[in-house]
């Protein structure tokens, strides 16, 4: 009754082993009840654990990476959590806390390329309707205007005002240079018509 689904994009695979839930009729392709999961990117350390493992790591991954495409680097989880993502120069690094005492953190530094996969197969286990569990993980909402102008570099963010407030004075100054047509008056509209009818 033992079923192993797996997802592979590139760098990286995915692989979940569980059973179904028989008390609730689902089939017997599906997993119901996770028993253990493994994560393999090529070149680094494999990580194993159970479902709570998984869903941590869900937690600090996504978030992260929804900041990352809007190019605000920030870290996810503390000292103290048991998953912890952060911007390493040009590598993502996850640091992995174990439970047990006397185990030293693992670390693993990921390039955008292995990142995307990781993420690639986590979005691949949320939507398989063969895995029918409940995955309690922040729900993916948009950045604020606020959060996304607040890690922007103080250049940055001043760069599209001044460049506007500059070419709205060159502008003015422009139309104030340019000579206006000037109009005849109505007096000599007058004497003009009058000519023309003597004429």
């Amino acid at each position: 009754m033992r079923n192993t689904i797996s997802y592979i994009h590139n760098s990286s695979k995915l692989t979940l082993e569980g059973l179904p839930d028989l008390s609730l009729n689902q089939d017997n392709g599906s997993i119901g009840i996770l028993s253990n999961w493994q994560l393999q990117i090529v070149g680094l350390t494999e990580l194993e654990g159970k479902r709570e493992h998984l869903e941590q790591l869900m937690n600090v991954v996504y978030p992260y990476a929804r900041h990352l495409v809007s190019s605000v680097k920030k870290t996810f989880g503390e000292l103290k959590d048991p998953v912890a993502i952060s911007s390493n120069n040009s590598y993502h690094q996850i640091m992995l806390r174990s439970s047990k005492p006397g185990i030293a953190p693992m670390e693993l530094q990921l390039d955008d390329a292995e990142l995307s996969d990781l993420l690639r197969c986590l979005d691949d286990l949320i939507n398989d309707q063969r895995v029918l569990l409940t995955w309690n993980i922040p729900r993916s909402i948009p950045l604020s205007r606020r959060e996304i102008i607040g890690k922007l570099p103080i250049l940055q963010r001043f760069t599209a005002p001044v460049l506007g407030i500059t070419t709205m004075l060159f502008c003015c100054l422009i139309f104030s240079v340019i000579p206006t047509p000037q109009r005849e008056s109505a007096g000599e509209n007058y004497l003009d018509n009058t000519d023309l009818i003597q004429n």
